[in-house]
């Protein structure tokens, strides 16, 4: 769990990532204003800033260059600008990664956790438990009393996935992305075929089918 600040002046892409951030078990705080980003920076013990570059008073590269001033925090930028220039600037200014618009959520939720993960602040677990069978997911490797599971990586990486945000539904165009890239010609429905050799190997019952939507990981508490 890592505390996030997103300074972002479009209130429903502020929410929108805000609710997202929290499914994944983060504390989040939003501003929507250049001005107000120092102060409640100051005021808070932020582990890393999902910062806009369009921003009102201040722009989002004039924050960053003061929040350089007295910190060392992961800045990821988020903006719809997508020339050389703006983004070369950015880092100049020492952003760590930079998100143009539209996104992922996924794929944003992704940028996030690997620049965590340098900072010591990631949720990081390398196996799970489902009954009598064990998956590895760094030695993407799964297992169960009778022995070893004949499981593809990107069956692996796919449960994988659907663990990380457990609870939340996550679209077969998300899933493919994060997977395999936004451009890579690949159908919605490879998914499904995934999907079912999962339950069948590990017969699961987690993965919960959203008609219309996609698939989420639930466990009952």
């Amino acid at each position: 769990m890592a505390t996030i600040l997103i300074i972002e002046d479009d209130r429903e892409t502020n929410e929108a990532i805000c609710e997202y951030l929290k499914s994944a078990g983060h504390i989040t705080f939003s501003v929507y204003d250049g001005a107000d980003a120092s102060t409640v920076f100051a005021q808070r013990n932020i582990d890393l800033v999902v910062l806009d570059i369009m921003l009102p008073t201040i722009t989002g590269l004039g924050v960053l260059h003061e929040i350089r001033k007295k910190s060392s925090v992961p800045v990821l930028m988020l903006t719809a600008i997508q020339d050389e220039y703006t983004q070369v600037t950015s880092f100049d200014e020492q952003a760590d990664d930079y998100v143009t618009k539209p996104f992922s959520m996924v794929l944003l939720g992704k940028r996030i956790t690997a620049l965590l993960r340098r900072n010591g602040k990631a949720n990081i677990f390398n196996t799970i438990n489902f009954g009598d069978v064990t998956v590895d997911f760094s030695g993407y490797t799964a297992k169960d009393t009778n022995g070893k599971i004949d499981l593809t990586p990107k069956e692996i990486d796919l449960l994988k996935l659907l663990v990380e945000h457990k609870g939340l539904v996550l679209t077969r165009s998300q899933m493919l992305d994060s997977l395999w890239g936004v451009d890579y010609p690949i159908i919605d429905r490879t998914i499904d075929t995934y999907i079912k050799n999962l339950r069948k190997k590990l017969r699961l019952d987690c993965i919960v089918t959203v008609k219309g939507i996609g698939y989420k990981f639930e466990v009952e508490t």
